[in-house]
């Protein structure tokens, strides 16, 4: 403001000069030789526009509000109401307004885009098994608080990591077209854990002279005979120990479950077991909602490049798990007992979302 004042009134006494104009200013604000001052242009236009307005401030009229009307906003409110989970996209189209119009009204009003949980489907039947079960073990826990449950499970670990190709970017002046290959099949180990509140056993890979295998009741009874019995063993445990597997095929064969009432007589948790494991819920296994996601997190952050390392980072990883993490998982799995209950067996709401 005071720039262009002066600007003005340095133009007119001096004869509508510019140069002078120009001139006066660098000696009055100290603006060195090569300094910036205002052009020709720019004096000329605030010259102008004062005559014009009788202001050297151009006054805007504001934006008119041509779509952001109180229809409009009625009806994309509407809209929302009706079809929640329709995408503001599709929801501009419908309506026939602009996307930004449309995620502008959205804001105005205060509706957010809140992500989905992806969850584990239920079927009707499952309601009661899952809530019977929840209830079997509280009982189970009350009646032995001490009682050592041991949750198993397996999950695949693929060399190459996962990509996240919503977050993949290659930032450059011109498009580089790069590629980021993947092979269809990528190197992978499959590795079997066994966790307590106290305990991790394991890892076990299934493989066979340094090859990956499926896991089947052949196999998974070879595990248990040669892997998990000894190392019950050398903790000495081998007595009063629950143990919990959900429901594979290869898990529940004959030979699987023979093997397994042998080692924990009355003590078997699982489809056919002394406490039956309720289908679909990798919620109530500490495997399923702690332990690969934690120990994922951690052995892709060394960027394993052979399946020997990738086995040492597993190692490594399952031999750094404390007591205090261990623990809290146990609170973890107990605080999801008592949410199953009060769900009747339904989804774990006041976990996924807390």
């Amino acid at each position: 403001m005071e720039h262009r004042v002066f600007i003005y009134d340095a133009y007119v006494r001096n004869g509508d000069s510019v140069v002078v104009a120009q001139r006066l200013f660098r000696r009055h604000f100290n603006v060195g030789r090569h300094g910036p001052v205002p052009t020709r242009k720019t004096i000329v236009k605030w010259v102008q526009q004062f005559r014009a307005t009788g202001s050297v401030i151009k006054k805007s009229a504001g934006a008119q509000r041509t779509v952001r009307t109180e229809d409009n906003i009625e009806r994309v409110r509407a809209a929302v109401l009706r079809s929640p989970q329709r995408s503001a996209r599709r929801h501009s189209l419908e309506l026939h307004l602009g996307r930004e119009s449309v995620r502008r009204i959205l804001k105005d009003i205060h509706f957010h885009a809140y992500k989905m949980v992806g969850v584990q489907q239920l079927l009707g039947t499952d309601y009661a098994q899952r809530e019977d079960f929840a209830v079997r073990m509280q009982v189970l826990l009350h009646d032995e608080p001490d009682a050592l449950i041991f949750m198993s499970d397996e999950a695949h670990f693929h060399l190459n990591g996962f990509v996240n190709r919503q977050n993949f970017r290659y930032w450059a002046h011109d498009n580089p077209r790069e590629l980021h290959e993947r092979p269809l099949h990528s190197p992978r180990v499959t590795v079997w854990c066994a966790m307590s509140r106290c305990y991790v056993i394991g890892p076990y890979f299934f493989e066979e002279d340094g090859v990956t295998v499926t896991v089947n009741s052949i196999r998974y009874t070879h595990m248990i005979n040669t892997f998990l019995r000894p190392e019950l063993q050398m903790l000495n445990l081998e007595q009063d120990v629950w143990f919990q597997q959900d429901g594979a095929t290869a898990h529940t064969a004959r030979i699987s479950m023979n093997a397994l009432r042998r080692l924990f007589p009355g003590h078997l948790i699982s489809r056919l077991g002394d406490v039956p494991w309720p289908p679909r819920s990798p919620d109530l296994s500490m495997c399923d909602f702690f332990l690969w996601g934690f120990l994922k997190e951690r052995v892709y952050r060394d960027k394993p490049r052979t399946l020997d390392e990738l086995k040492r980072a597993i190692r490594r990883e399952v031999q750094q798990i404390n007591q205090e993490t261990l623990e809290r998982v146990w609170g973890s799995f107990t605080c999801r007992l008592e949410n199953c209950i009060r769900a009747n067996g339904h989804h774990l709401k006041d976990i996924i979302f807390n």
